[in-house]
């Protein structure tokens, strides 16, 4: 799937992820207003509202980027309507030729990570029939629990040439409490990047980059740059673009000398952009439009900063 990632960025030109991080907030009235006529003020109708706004952002924006990336926890406070519209939103998704990230942050051991690993990237199999519990590409994985939590998804990738992206350096203004703390010398960022490496040699794809991916904020890009030397063979998922405050120019480094090694993530600065000054013209109807134009200033603003 690495693979598949590399040919999308290349198709299209744009190493970019939009977030699907949908909150009520951020749908427009009309939309809720709809669904709710449709299946009441409940978890039901919270759910159509938020499939309905998804479709409208995947429709505008899906030939102009390579990947999305789902965070299950804005469908998982819905109950089980809202899972069954994360699960609607990946087939869709996948329907458009994008290239689906989960952004599930599993991290456990034993056969709770092999039962994590299966529902988000493997197959199940139900007496004589098997499935694809959620069909993502990949999913984020956090590293605390060490190999115990990350080897039961490396064999899945393993087996269904899928990947992951590992927590290393969040965009968080927290994450230095614990990343940035030194053991033996080094702070716990590095160490994770350095297993992250590891495990990568483990998993390659055949365009030279690894299924193991790394999560690395853009609000750091001193340590992407020490991070990009360390992993030279691991794409970097970059949130932090935009609303978090990371620019164009903070992402250079993020990348290999071939252009490659980095896919940025944007989430509410796109799905949310009717709501920016900048984009108010576009008003709540044309909220998948102004998606759409944040879109194409943010291919403009990485273009200009790789070149």
């Amino acid at each position: 799937m690495i693979d598949k990632l590399i040919g999308k960025i290349r198709e299209t030109g744009a190493p970019i992820v939009v977030g699907l991080d949908p909150t009520m907030k951020f749908v427009p009235g009309y939309i809720q207003q709809e669904a709710y006529r449709e299946a009441g003020e409940t978890l039901e109708g919270a759910a159509e509202a938020i499939w309905r706004y998804n479709k409208g952002i995947i429709d505008a924006v899906w030939d102009l980027i390579s990947a999305v990336k789902p965070q299950i926890a804005m469908y998982e406070q819905f109950g089980i309507p809202g899972l069954r519209v994360f699960q609607k939103t990946v087939e869709y998704c996948k329907e458009k030729g994008l290239v689906v990230i989960g952004d599930v942050k599993r991290g456990d051991i034993g056969s709770t990570s092999e039962a994590y690993a299966v529902a988000h990237l493997g197959k199940v199999k139900v007496g004589d029939k098997t499935y694809s519990p959620f069909g993502e590409d990949f999913a984020t994985v956090n590293p605390y629990l060490g190999s115990d939590g990350v080897r039961p998804f490396l064999k899945v990738c393993q087996e269904e040439k899928k990947g992951i992206f590992v927590l290393v350096k969040t965009s968080n203004p927290s994450s230095g409490e614990l990343q940035d703390r030194l053991t033996d010398g080094k702070p716990v960022y590095e160490v994770v990047g350095e297993q992250v490496a590891a495990w990568g040699e483990e998993c390659m794809g055949t365009g030279g980059y690894s299924r193991v991916g790394a999560v690395v904020g853009a609000t750091y890009p001193e340590q992407g740059k020490l991070l990009r030397r360390i992993m030279p063979k691991t794409f970097i998922l970059v949130p932090g673009y935009g609303a978090q405050g990371g620019r164009g120019s903070d992402l250079v480094h993020f990348f290999n000398e071939d252009g490659l090694g980095a896919i940025i993530n944007s989430s509410r600065g796109i799905i949310a952009a009717y709501q920016q000054e900048q984009y108010s013209q576009y008003g709540e109807r044309g909220y998948a439009d102004a998606a759409r134009a944040a879109v194409i200033a943010m291919r403009e603003d990485i273009s200009q900063a790789l070149s």
